[in-house]
């Protein structure tokens, strides 16, 4: 139970801070309006998520038994990790400059959008989250349910959290922090792509299980 909370915990933060097209929208929308508008934006997710999460969740329970599919699916996975820790890795520090056209603030809509229309939450789930609740599943029926919250609460509070800080901190927040901090989530994601790497090879009987 340990592991999955400190798994969700590690991906949200990755999933809340990493680039991407909703984090670049958060910043936008709190630079060009205010905390409020980046806060619409970072709480897109909960609205747009569930019936992706409940698809992939049937779909991945439904595929248990086969562990030669779990294992390609989880191979999958690992290539979409070491994507994002390369992107976080090699983030440019310049983000915090970005902004949008000027005009009406519609942020909620334009923070459903970014996230129904990006493929960042369909291969997260299908490669990286479905996997693990399943696998989280057999050991306790409330792990999926941990896992989702954690994950969540982490990945919105972040983003939440980072609009507030550029909101009230335009005048003096330092670009070097925010790349550190890329360099140490990136870190954090190689090591989570190894682990799932070692599991797809597991499933693919390549490897022993010896843990």
């Amino acid at each position: 139970m340990s592991e999955i909370l400190f798994t969700g915990l590690i991906l949200g933060i990755s999933a809340g801070l990493a680039p991407g097209p909703l984090l670049a929208l958060v910043i936008a929308e709190t630079l060009q309006h205010d905390v409020r508008a980046g806060i619409k934006v970072a709480i897109a997710p909960l609205i747009t998520d569930l019936p992706l999460i409940l698809v992939t969740l049937f779909i991945s329970t439904r595929l248990a038994a086969a562990t030669t599919l779990l294992g390609v699916i989880s191979l999958c996975g690992a290539f979409f990790l070491l994507v994002m820790a390369s992107k976080t890795l090699r983030s440019s520090p310049d983000r915090l400059r970005q902004t949008v056209p000027a005009g009406r603030p519609a942020s909620l809509t334009k923070g459903i959008l970014a996230n129904v229309l990006s493929p960042y939450p369909y291969l997260f789930w299908l490669s990286v989250g479905g996997p693990l609740m399943t696998r989280a599943l057999v050991q306790n029926p409330l792990a999926p349910v941990l896992f989702i919250l954690v994950f969540y609460a982490v990945m919105v509070g972040s983003k939440i959290a980072l609009a507030m800080l550029v909101g009230h901190s335009k005048a003096w927040l330092r670009e070097r922090w925010l790349t550190w901090f890329d360099r140490v989530i990136g870190m954090l994601l190689l090591v989570l792509s190894f682990r799932l790497f070692q599991d797809a090879l597991i499933l693919l009987e390549l490897v022993g299980q010896d843990r």
